[in-house]
């Protein structure tokens, strides 16, 4: 399985997080390290907008030897599609750079569910939502994405998958929810608190 990484420098709320040093290590670099952890991962691609505020971003990436995609800043469905494209991924699994603690267990079960609902068009977690944020993965077909591309607000192709949520009985979706029955707490990196808590947490 290809699996997509879709990260950028210019968040609006914690500018550079995805460079903002981690106990000696950028928080990139952790989503890619708990990524190659998962079994069934055959390829990781960092799709990254391709402006020059992202330019130390792309640095890092080459410099640790992880396959890049630069495109569009605010149109991510089509930075993705296109990064799909290039490396002829019929589908591919789509990860949030902020997610630092992401489980390879959970990678590897959506991959499990994707060869065991081929004819699907996206297998999920977000829909209805049963696991942390920063615990979000998704698999789907790169053709379903540029079919429908043209369709999308801006809001959408922003969030990429958003569509497809939202217009559920026009697609084959497949959710799959976790096994506590208690939302446990937040994983991902929004804010520079969430930062603070997860520098804490990993310390611990």
């Amino acid at each position: 399985m290809i699996v997509i990484i879709q990260a950028r420098s210019g968040s609006r709320r914690f500018k550079n997080k995805v460079l903002t040093m981690l106990h000696g290590r950028p928080l990139i670099w952790y989503v890619i390290r708990q990524v190659k952890k998962a079994k069934k991962v055959k390829k990781i691609i960092l799709a990254i907008p391709k402006g020059k505020k992202d330019k130390n971003l792309y640095l890092y990436l080459k410099r640790i030897g992880i396959e890049i995609y630069r495109g569009s800043e605010k149109n991510v469905a089509g930075r993705i599609v296109s990064a799909a494209k290039k490396f002829k991924a019929n589908l591919f699994m789509r990860i949030s750079g902020d997610s630092p603690l992401i489980k390879p267990s959970i990678i590897d079960r959506c991959i499990y569910l994707q060869k065991k609902f081929v004819d699907y068009d996206l297998i999920t977690n977000v829909f209805p939502r049963t696991f942390p944020s920063g615990q979000s993965v998704e698999i789907i077909k790169t053709n379903i994405i540029e079919k429908n591309i043209k369709k999308m607000k801006k809001k959408e192709r922003e969030h990429v998958t958003l569509f497809f949520y939202k217009y559920y009985n026009k697609f084959k979706i497949k959710n799959f929810i976790s096994k506590s029955k208690k939302l446990s707490s937040k994983n991902s990196i929004d804010t520079l608190e969430d930062f603070h808590k997860l520098k804490k947490f990993i310390k611990k």
